[in-house]
Protein backbone atom coordinates (compact mmCIF):
# COMPACT_ATOMS: atom_id res chain seq x y z
CA UNK A 1 0.00 0.00 0.00
CA UNK A 2 0.88 3.25 -0.66
CA UNK A 3 2.18 5.59 2.35
CA UNK A 4 0.39 9.24 2.24
CA UNK A 5 2.45 12.27 2.06
CA UNK A 6 1.95 13.17 5.28
CA UNK A 7 1.60 10.76 8.33
CA UNK A 8 2.36 10.12 11.60
CA UNK A 9 4.86 6.54 12.08
CA UNK A 10 5.64 5.72 15.29
CA UNK A 11 6.15 3.52 17.97
CA UNK A 12 3.00 3.79 20.09
CA UNK A 13 0.84 2.25 22.85
CA UNK A 14 -1.95 2.69 23.82
CA UNK A 15 -1.29 5.54 26.24
CA UNK A 16 1.90 7.01 24.88
CA UNK A 17 3.94 7.61 21.56
CA UNK A 18 8.10 7.58 21.53
CA UNK A 19 10.23 10.50 19.86
CA UNK A 20 12.99 10.84 19.78
CA UNK A 21 16.18 13.23 20.00
CA UNK A 22 20.18 13.26 20.32
CA UNK A 23 22.40 15.14 23.48
CA UNK A 24 25.72 15.58 24.83
CA UNK A 25 26.25 12.74 27.53
CA UNK A 26 25.94 15.74 30.23
CA UNK A 27 22.53 16.08 29.02
CA UNK A 28 21.39 12.52 28.07
CA UNK A 29 22.99 10.66 31.20
CA UNK A 30 21.10 12.34 33.80
CA UNK A 31 17.85 11.96 31.98
CA UNK A 32 18.03 8.65 31.70
CA UNK A 33 18.83 8.12 35.35
CA UNK A 34 15.99 10.47 36.61
CA UNK A 35 13.54 10.43 33.83
CA UNK A 36 13.66 14.16 33.51
CA UNK A 37 15.75 16.61 31.70
CA UNK A 38 18.43 18.03 34.01
CA UNK A 39 19.00 21.59 34.80
CA UNK A 40 21.32 21.93 31.96
CA UNK A 41 18.71 21.24 29.62
CA UNK A 42 17.61 24.70 28.51
CA UNK A 43 13.91 25.00 28.69
CA UNK A 44 14.37 28.82 26.98
CA UNK A 45 15.11 26.71 23.48
CA UNK A 46 13.30 25.08 21.21
CA UNK A 47 13.38 21.47 21.13
CA UNK A 48 12.83 19.14 18.65
CA UNK A 49 11.27 15.88 19.07
CA UNK A 50 10.50 13.33 15.86
CA UNK A 51 8.43 10.02 16.00
CA UNK A 52 11.05 8.71 13.36
CA UNK A 53 14.07 6.52 14.51
CA UNK A 54 15.38 6.89 10.95
CA UNK A 55 14.64 10.53 10.27
CA UNK A 56 16.88 10.88 13.80
CA UNK A 57 19.77 9.14 12.66
CA UNK A 58 19.45 11.01 9.91
CA UNK A 59 19.99 13.83 12.02
CA UNK A 60 22.47 12.39 14.40
CA UNK A 61 24.68 11.11 12.01
CA UNK A 62 23.76 8.14 14.19
CA UNK A 63 25.08 9.63 17.24
CA UNK A 64 28.17 10.75 15.70
CA UNK A 65 27.53 13.92 15.55
CA UNK A 66 29.25 16.40 18.18
CA UNK A 67 26.39 17.10 20.87
CA UNK A 68 24.24 14.52 19.46
CA UNK A 69 25.85 11.85 20.57
CA UNK A 70 23.40 9.90 22.81
CA UNK A 71 20.21 9.18 21.29
CA UNK A 72 17.11 9.20 23.34
CA UNK A 73 14.06 7.34 23.09
CA UNK A 74 11.57 9.34 25.39
CA UNK A 75 7.79 8.35 25.48
CA UNK A 76 5.43 10.87 26.06
CA UNK A 77 1.52 10.86 26.72
CA UNK A 78 -0.53 10.57 23.54
CA UNK A 79 -2.57 13.41 25.67
CA UNK A 80 0.64 15.76 25.61
CA UNK A 81 1.16 14.90 21.77
CA UNK A 82 -2.85 15.29 20.66
CA UNK A 83 -2.42 18.89 22.74
CA UNK A 84 1.04 20.16 20.77
CA UNK A 85 -0.23 19.22 17.90
CA UNK A 86 -3.48 21.17 18.51
CA UNK A 87 -1.50 24.25 19.61
CA UNK A 88 0.95 23.97 16.66
CA UNK A 89 1.66 25.74 13.57
CA UNK A 90 3.35 25.41 10.08
CA UNK A 91 6.95 26.30 10.45
CA UNK A 92 6.67 27.57 7.17
CA UNK A 93 3.58 29.27 4.96
CA UNK A 94 1.22 27.72 3.03
CA UNK A 95 -0.52 29.70 0.18
CA UNK A 96 -4.51 28.71 0.76
CA UNK A 97 -4.00 26.62 4.38
CA UNK A 98 -3.27 30.73 5.47
CA UNK A 99 -4.73 33.80 4.80
CA UNK A 100 -2.04 35.22 3.85
CA UNK A 101 2.14 35.64 4.82
CA UNK A 102 0.95 38.21 7.88
CA UNK A 103 -1.60 35.79 9.23
CA UNK A 104 0.95 32.98 9.55
CA UNK A 105 3.20 34.87 10.73
CA UNK A 106 1.39 36.16 13.70
CA UNK A 107 0.06 32.05 13.93
CA UNK A 108 3.60 31.35 14.49
CA UNK A 109 4.59 34.15 16.92
CA UNK A 110 1.62 32.65 19.21
CA UNK A 111 2.15 28.89 18.71
CA UNK A 112 4.29 27.27 21.10
CA UNK A 113 4.79 23.98 19.27
CA UNK A 114 5.51 24.05 15.28
CA UNK A 115 5.02 21.65 12.98
CA UNK A 116 7.46 20.69 10.06
CA UNK A 117 7.86 17.76 7.35
CA UNK A 118 10.84 16.04 6.21
CA UNK A 119 11.19 13.27 4.00
CA UNK A 120 10.98 10.06 6.04
CA UNK A 121 14.72 8.18 5.32
CA UNK A 122 15.67 4.06 4.52
CA UNK A 123 17.78 2.24 6.12
CA UNK A 124 20.60 4.00 4.41
CA UNK A 125 19.31 7.30 5.32
CA UNK A 126 18.12 7.94 1.64
CA UNK A 127 15.17 10.12 1.33
CA UNK A 128 11.85 8.58 0.30
CA UNK A 129 9.20 10.25 -1.42
CA UNK A 130 6.91 10.88 1.81
CA UNK A 131 7.11 13.07 4.67
CA UNK A 132 8.20 12.51 8.50
CA UNK A 133 6.75 14.93 11.24
CA UNK A 134 9.16 16.96 13.27
CA UNK A 135 7.66 18.94 16.48
CA UNK A 136 9.52 21.94 17.51
CA UNK A 137 8.47 22.79 21.23
CA UNK A 138 9.21 26.17 22.74
CA UNK A 139 7.59 27.95 25.94
CA UNK A 140 4.38 26.47 27.29
CA UNK A 141 4.92 23.34 25.14
CA UNK A 142 7.98 22.85 25.98
CA UNK A 143 7.47 23.49 29.86
CA UNK A 144 4.75 20.67 29.53
CA UNK A 145 6.90 18.38 27.90
CA UNK A 146 9.31 18.02 30.41
CA UNK A 147 7.37 18.40 33.37
CA UNK A 148 4.15 16.66 32.05
CA UNK A 149 4.09 14.34 29.55
CA UNK A 150 7.30 12.25 29.74
CA UNK A 151 6.35 8.78 31.06
CA UNK A 152 9.88 7.29 30.70
CA UNK A 153 13.62 7.98 28.57
CA UNK A 154 15.69 5.15 27.35
CA UNK A 155 19.26 6.00 26.06
CA UNK A 156 18.84 3.87 22.35
CA UNK A 157 22.45 4.32 21.11
CA UNK A 158 23.41 1.28 21.01
CA UNK A 159 20.61 0.10 19.35
CA UNK A 160 21.44 2.87 16.71
CA UNK A 161 24.86 1.66 16.57
CA UNK A 162 23.96 -1.69 16.29
CA UNK A 163 21.91 -1.09 13.38
CA UNK A 164 24.25 1.26 11.79
CA UNK A 165 26.70 -1.20 12.31
CA UNK A 166 24.48 -3.84 10.04
CA UNK A 167 23.56 -1.75 7.30
CA UNK A 168 27.28 -1.04 6.87
CA UNK A 169 28.09 -4.29 6.05
CA UNK A 170 25.11 -4.94 3.87
CA UNK A 171 23.05 -7.19 6.02
CA UNK A 172 20.02 -5.16 6.16
CA UNK A 173 17.20 -7.55 6.42
CA UNK A 174 18.42 -8.00 10.07
CA UNK A 175 19.02 -3.88 10.77
CA UNK A 176 15.23 -4.32 9.38
CA UNK A 177 14.13 -6.36 12.28
CA UNK A 178 16.15 -4.45 14.90
CA UNK A 179 14.15 -1.29 13.98
CA UNK A 180 11.91 0.47 16.62
CA UNK A 181 7.78 -0.83 14.80
CA UNK A 182 7.24 2.53 13.82
CA UNK A 183 2.89 2.00 12.47
CA UNK A 184 0.87 4.86 11.48
CA UNK A 185 -0.48 6.73 14.51
CA UNK A 186 -4.40 7.70 14.60
CA UNK A 187 -4.70 11.08 14.20
CA UNK A 188 -8.07 12.77 12.96
CA UNK A 189 -8.43 14.82 10.30
CA UNK A 190 -9.32 17.54 11.44
CA UNK A 191 -5.79 17.38 13.76
CA UNK A 192 -4.06 16.90 10.38
CA UNK A 193 -5.77 19.07 7.91
CA UNK A 194 -4.16 22.19 8.80
CA UNK A 195 -0.95 21.22 9.79
CA UNK A 196 -0.08 19.15 6.17
CA UNK A 197 2.85 21.08 3.85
Amino acid sequence: MEEPRHRVRALHTEDTITVYQAYPPEIAGPAVRTGRFPAAWKRDRMTWVKPSFLWMMYRCGWGSKAGQETVLAVEISRDGFAWALRNACLSHYVQGLHTDQDDWKRQLRQAPTRVQWDPERDLRLAPLPYRSLQLGLSGEAAARYADEWIVGIKDVTPLAQQVHTLVRSGELARATELLPTERPYPLSEDVLAPLRA
